[in-house]
């Protein structure tokens, strides 16, 4: 059964940039409507008279910010998905983003590529933070819920994770490098880098921080 299209909104005042943008996304089978807004206003006009899905959103808008303008869209659809791409990596304006709820904080030096890989990925309900902001979306997530280290911590099943592969994924969300893993499991460095890597690849990111920061947002620690 085909999954069913989504309409996409591209806010982007750079000319350029936006029609990029929309080259590839015109790549994408499971994309019907395409809209485009070079202004906070318009976007929001957007969303309030269209069926829209996902938005590819910047921050350096001209007439308003586009974290603040994902907050108001957020309040008239809370269902839109909103993935960031932008060139701004600052601590203040990632967490801010992370406040508003958006399902994905791209730089804009990501290749056509990824983005729809993210883009396909989002859709599905899954989340993306770029390796480059990391360390600020795990702070912001160890602020709102710090994972403890207790027996009665477990991980959903999902991903089809081993029971080990939990266990150290449980670790790895708390902050473990991998010797500290290895000595709390009673395991040793290279086992606990063979589970680390079958990790990545059954939930389908790129490094531990990833995993980590996944595995708390979705809320798969309880």
């Amino acid at each position: 059964m085909m999954d069913k299209k989504i309409n996409v909104l591209i806010v982007e005042d750079h000319a350029l940039t936006s029609f990029a943008l929309k080259t590839t996304l015109s790549s994408l089978d499971f994309i019907d409507k395409i809209y485009e807004a070079d202004c906070a206003q318009e976007a929001y006009n957007k969303v309030k008279n269209n069926n829209i899905d996902l938005i590819l959103m910047d921050l350096g808008l001209p007439d308003k910010n586009g974290a603040d303008i994902s907050r108001e869209i957020k309040k008239i659809n809370s269902n839109v998905k909103i993935i960031i791409l932008t060139s701004h990596c600052e601590k203040d304006e990632v967490q801010e983003c992370l406040e508003i709820g958006i399902s994905a904080y791209c730089t804009k030096d990501i290749k056509p590529q990824k983005l729809c890989e993210v883009i396909k990925d989002v859709n599905k309900g899954s989340l993306y933070f770029d390796s480059s902001v990391s360390e600020f979306v795990l702070e912001f997530n160890e602020n709102k819920k710090q994972p403890q280290e207790k027996k009665e911590l477990s991980i959903k099943d999902c991903y089809n994770l081993t029971q080990q592969e939990k266990r150290v994924l449980i670790l790895l969300a708390s902050g473990n490098n991998n010797s500290q893993i290895a000595k709390k499991l009673k395991i040793s460095i290279n086992t606990t880098k063979v589970h680390v890597c079958s990790i990545l690849q059954k939930m389908n990111v790129e490094d531990r921080t990833q995993a980590a920061i996944k595995a708390i947002r979705e809320n798969l620690i309880i």
